[in-house]
């Protein structure tokens, strides 16, 4: 047998491996050297299985439960196995047209459509669904309109690229009448249609800082308005749905009632599985956090499998699945990974 390039494992070692942790996917139970040899596919005796086993646990790959004499996949075991040995299962033509069909009929708003996404990803994986709304950042504007309201305020109406429809109530310096409103809008339709937010706001700054020679009385009323509705909001944040939280309750290894408790706390409170979606608006393809990986004490009996979606070709979100370290890896990557792509190409299509 070859030696491996994984801390010297051999070829032998990772095999074994391999059918430790397949078996402990399927049956959530610790695995004996007899069913090793069973479903290894090596002609080795239990002895020197054992010893093999023994090498794997002092590498930190295996662990040994108290109440059993066969092992179990540590956090490290279940990387390598991701990382070197798993071999994705492709979903069928079939699969794929249903997670299509569910996720939304053509007239879905971007909210709504993450909405059925998640519950989506709940029903076909049977663990919990994940997905971030579309970073209010890195929408476009597609249209703006405004209605004059009472004591110089304006209602600012904008459609995004997503087709989400905001609406924000601004304070102005001076009463507008709605047609010098209606100007501003064309103004403003024309100058920052298809533009992000952040690139608005840059845009915005660099006119503000022109001359007022340089500017008529339309450009200038247009951006003292726009000024007010573009502001930044300190307390932007991505926002998640989450689907099917209730089904994390039927793995035996998160029963624990004081577990789920504190589980549920932390899906309610967002803070730290947002930080975590966070960081993976910045990665490019599938990542995958598997226990103490994530960093968070409360997601240490936790994978999460994510991928971002697009809109415009540029990272707007990220969907997932959340379920226990013993899950089935090579269908739940193919079923993220798909997802992702589905909701980009569904995402661009309603613009």
């Amino acid at each position: 047998m070859t030696d491996s390039t994984d801390e010297g494992l051999t070829e032998r070692a990772q095999l074994l491996l391999k059918a430790l942790i397949e078996n402990y996917i399927r049956d959530g139970q610790p695995v004996g050297s007899r069913t090793l040899s069973r479903d290894s596919g090596l002609s080795l005796s239990a002895a020197t299985i054992r010893n093999v086993m023994a090498d794997l646990e002092s590498l930190g790959f295996v662990t040994s439960p108290h109440t059993s004499a066969g092992r179990i996949p540590t956090d490290k075991g279940y990387r390598l196995f991701v990382d070197t040995l798993l071999k994705l299962k492709p979903l069928q033509h079939q699969e794929v047209e249903d997670i299509e069909r569910q996720m939304g009929d053509e007239a879905s708003t971007g909210r709504s459509l993450v909405h059925s996404v998640s519950q989506m990803l709940s029903k076909v994986t049977h663990m919990a669904g994940l997905v971030t709304l579309p970073n209010p950042n890195y929408v476009a504007l597609s249209q703006i309109e405004f209605v004059s309201l009472s004591e110089n305020r304006a209602l600012a109406i904008m459609v995004m690229s997503n087709r989400e429809v905001q609406n924000r109530v601004v304070q102005l310096d001076r009463h507008y009448a709605p047609e010098e409103l209606r100007r501003a809008a064309n103004y403003l339709n024309e100058a920052f249609s298809g533009r992000s937010l952040p690139d608005v706001r840059a845009q915005l700054l660099a006119q503000l800082q022109e001359t007022r020679q340089h500017m008529d009385q339309l450009m200038s009323d247009a951006i003292q308005v726009a000024q007010k509705v573009f502001v930044q909001n300190p307390n932007e944040q991505v926002e998640y749905v989450i689907a099917g939280e209730t089904n994390l309750m039927g793995f035996a290894e998160l029963s624990n009632v004081d577990r789920l408790r504190r589980l549920f706390e932390a899906f309610n409170e967002k803070r730290d599985i947002l930080q975590l979606l966070d960081s993976c608006l910045t990665a490019d393809g599938i990542q995958i956090f598997i226990g103490h990986e994530s960093g968070y004490r409360i997601l240490d009996d936790i994978s999460v499998v994510t991928a971002p979606y697009t809109l415009d070709n540029r990272i707007v979100g990220v969907l997932g699945i959340i379920g226990p370290t013993r899950m089935a890896y090579e269908r739940v990557i193919p079923i993220v990974d798909i997802t992702a792509k589905l909701l980009s190409s569904a995402l661009n299509a309603r613009k």
